[in-house]
């Protein structure tokens, strides 16, 4: 009797043990993520059927979106970014008057050169590149070449304008081959590096209001926001992505990426995530999924681009996709712990799993797609 139940005790635990293994793999399996990335897609799409306008928030989204397309091919997805598209008359701001377009914060019609209207036209340029029609991109290049005939420099004076226009320039400069795009692309990164990067960090400050030691943490600390330089991480891995090999800025572009991303990666926390305040934990604790996210997403690209060295980095990546999967992630689809618009870590600003926002959901979309594609590698 004795033996039957030394037996049935081994086959218990074995039977557990290949249990877990299974419920491992799968939670590994990219057929796995691809069900998150539909569950994520789906709640976003049907809890917000009416499209907005064609401001950042709206577009990032839709960089999230038509990168899920891409991967899955699901129909709905293309047809969701092209209604926005539609909606918005394939423009971003919408004035006609060249006298009065600004660049500085504003979200009036007349704002046609500052960045957060201009991030529309990487949804556009992708749509054109599936179903080319000139119409698609018209006021891109409108907008974005008489931009370049002018003799500013200072666009990008803000961190998230490096996601929000990079990427634009190298995608129309595919389309068009103008290299003026290209050449225009490094003139404003120089100057948004200028008054915004840190080289002893390694690491971007939102905007000038924020340099160290005129602005500090509440610990006295320098403070990098996590969504700030997660937009320059993912808008660099964009730039990479679409650059041509024989672009004569390449390799600064390769060794801005690795600097970052060794910058970001010391500051996780043990649970993977990242803090608003990126080196000042306790400034504003917790959580928060979208800068989490753009950091899972450019550090899972330069991994599977092979920019960043795997055995270094996906150690990083999978307790930061453990983060965003089982916390961020809610049972109905919502993607949580997302800190609201906004530009800086605020003390004792409350995000939970309820806070979720449009552009939150673009950056899990795009962490998700390239873990599918890390795990079908």
């Amino acid at each position: 009797m004795k033996k039957i139940y030394i037996f049935l005790s081994l086959a218990l635990f074995w039977g557990h043990t290949v249990l877990a293994g299974c419920v491992e793999s799968e939670a590994r399996s990219s057929k796995a993520v691809i069900e998150i990335i539909h569950k994520v897609n789906n709640y976003w799409q049907t809890t917000h059927p009416k499209h907005g306008r064609a401001f950042w928030d709206n577009a990032a989204y839709h960089t999230g979106n038509m990168e899920a397309y891409f991967l899955t091919g699901k129909p709905e997805y293309l047809q969701f970014s092209k209604d926005w598209a539609v909606h918005n008359e394939w423009k971003g701001a919408k004035s006609d008057n060249k006298a009065n377009w600004k660049y500085g914060y504003g979200e009036s019609d007349d704002y046609v050169l500052f960045g957060d209207y201009q991030i529309c036209f990487q949804v556009y340029a992708d749509l054109y590149n599936l179903e080319p029609d000139a119409y698609k991109i018209a006021r891109a290049r409108e907008v974005m070449e008489y931009q370049m005939s002018t003799p500013e420099r200072d666009y990008w004076w803000w961190a998230d304008g490096l996601y929000m226009v990079m990427p634009v320039m190298t995608k129309l400069y595919n389309i068009t081959k103008n290299p003026l795009y290209l050449e225009k692309l490094h003139e404003y990164l120089e100057y948004a590096d200028s008054i915004m990067y840190d080289d002893e960090a390694g690491l971007y400050y939102r905007d000038g209001k924020y340099v160290y030691p005129k602005h500090k943490s509440a610990n006295g600390k320098k403070d990098f926001w996590a969504r700030g330089d997660g937009w320059v991480l993912a808008g660099l891995a964009k730039v990479l992505k679409d650059l041509p090999k024989e672009d004569k800025y390449r390799q600064h572009y390769i060794e801005r990426f690795r600097r970052l991303a060794e910058s970001v990666a010391a500051c996780q926390q043990p649970e993977g995530y990242w803090t608003r305040s990126m080196l000042d934990p306790t400034h504003a604790p917790g959580p928060e999924t979208s800068g989490t996210a753009f950091f899972t997403y450019g550090l899972q690209w330069g991994i599977n681009n092979g920019f960043l060295d795997s055995k270094r980095y996906q150690p990083v990546v999978e307790k930061a996709w453990k983060y965003l999967s089982k916390v961020a992630l809610q049972p109905d689809g919502k993607v949580g712990y997302v800190q609201p618009i906004g530009e800086k870590a605020i003390p004792g600003q409350v995000v939970d799993a309820n806070s979720t926002s449009n552009f939150g959901v673009g950056a899990f979309l795009l962490a998700a797609c390239e873990r599918v594609r890390y795990l079908n590698n």
